[in-house]
């Protein structure tokens, strides 16, 4: 596997990333073909919309990213934006999101190419949902980022799925 930078991995870390790329198809795979007014249209009762759930994967993988680099304070967030993030705002296009999507996957990469260990840790912050006190490695939280991005292209699935009837599979 060959990333941004030319670096050929194998092993754990290719395996990682070609998860982790797997599972951004999917969700990417979801809008294809969508206005942005359909991107950002809620089919359901949640707030959720396509280019919000875009939106919000990019987040949180630039800031788990930021967390294996710099710590816990990476993962400090406004609760306005975080509010924010799972809707598209003024402005924002479905390209655009995407395009954010893909810079953030460049970067990810790259850190996964170059990182000395993936088995260096970081303190959780504290958080309800975090066992006080523990750790997670870089792997831990690139396995995180991979299950997140696939619970959330589900999501999609279905926004889409009652949007216009489209699918990913089947």
């Amino acid at each position: 596997m060959t990333t941004s930078g030319e670096t050929t991995l194998s092993g754990e870390r290719a395996d990682l990333l070609a998860s982790l790329r797997k599972s951004r198809h999917f969700l990417r795979f979801t809008g294809r073909d969508l206005t942005d007014e359909q991107a950002a249209r809620r089919t359901t009762v949640s707030e959720l919309c396509l280019g919000g759930l875009i939106k919000h994967v990019t987040g949180c993988e630039r800031r788990w990213v930021d967390f294996i680099l710099e710590g816990p304070t990476a993962m400090e967030a406004d609760p306005q934006a975080w509010a924010e993030q799972f809707r598209m705002g003024e402005g924002e296009t479905l390209a655009g999101l995407l395009e954010a999507y893909d810079e953030v996957a460049r970067r990810t990469e790259e850190v996964v190419a170059t990182l000395p260990d993936l088995d260096a840790t970081q303190p959780l912050p504290e958080a309800p949902w975090f066992e006080p006190g523990a750790r997670w490695s870089a792997r831990t939280v690139l396995l995180h980022v991979i299950a997140e991005t696939a619970q959330h292209a589900g999501h999609a699935d279905i926004i889409r799925e009652s949007l216009d009837g489209a699918k990913t599979m089947g």
